[in-house]
């Protein structure tokens, strides 16, 4: 085993953890595990291309390229990945995760063909540990912000001058019991709209703890006042 690589990979998997968690501190779409992912795979993608040339190259080739061919596979499978990435209506992107995979898969592959067994091997490992492990530690050890998701909210009511009220108690209500009663919502994204008949629609992204389900938010919301129908979606 050579532990060179091992320790390239692991600290590219921890400047990608680093990355990732300021990421999601600031509630942006770039996450932990895509950051890590995306990280390892370039990494290895590095190695194989500097591997490849005394490898495959050499006195005997001076002109030969051996990852010119595995370059174009690299981009070609970013078009591939591009395809599971999914905006919403409410600018919310999912999807970045399957994206990364796939090219570090691409990644995987070149590794392999080139004869970069090892290399391959560790990147599996980590690869697998920061998206299934990493993620559940921070989870239990790590600080509330990590903890959260984006849950996206439409409320048709009544048309009514208690709207800022409204809006102000979903985001200081805590909709199930937690023992952490400082952190708030966050309205991430807020639309307020006029519908026919002297009706209003409030479409917003709340940032809210993993702790807190959607039926719950959908319960509270209904019994408000004004309010005639809620929509809730898990983002």
């Amino acid at each position: 085993m050579n532990w060179e690589i091992v320790l390239k990979m692991g600290i590219a998997l921890l400047f990608g953890l680093l990355i990732g968690i300021d990421r999601q501190l600031k509630q942006k779409p770039l996450g932990i595990k895509t950051s890590m992912v995306i990280s390892i795979a370039s990494c290895l993608i590095t190695i194989v291309s500097i591997e490849s040339f005394h490898k495959f190259a050499g006195p005997e080739h001076p002109n030969m390229d051996p990852m010119r061919l595995a370059a174009q596979i690299v981009s070609g499978i970013g078009f591939l990945g591009a395809g599971v990435i999914l905006r919403r209506n409410n600018d919310a992107i999912s999807g970045l995760t399957s994206a990364a995979l796939i090219w570090a898969a691409s990644g995987l592959g070149i590794a392999v063909g080139a004869g970069f067994y090892e290399e391959a091997a560790v990147a599996v490992v980590l690869l697998i540990i920061s998206v299934n492990f990493v993620p559940y530690m921070i989870k239990m050890v790590g600080p509330n912000k990590l903890n959260k998701r984006d849950v996206n909210i439409k409320i048709v009511l009544k048309t009514n001058e208690a709207l800022s009220d409204m809006i102000r108690r979903i985001e200081n209500t805590h909709f199930v019991k937690l023992e952490d009663k400082t952190t708030e919502h966050r309205i991430r994204h807020l639309k307020i709209k006029d519908l026919d008949g002297e009706r209003q629609q409030v479409s917003m992204v709340l940032s809210a703890q993993r702790k807190e389900f959607a039926t719950e938010i959908y319960y509270f919301i209904r019994h408000l006042d004004y309010v005639i129908s809620v929509e809730v979606e898990q983002l």
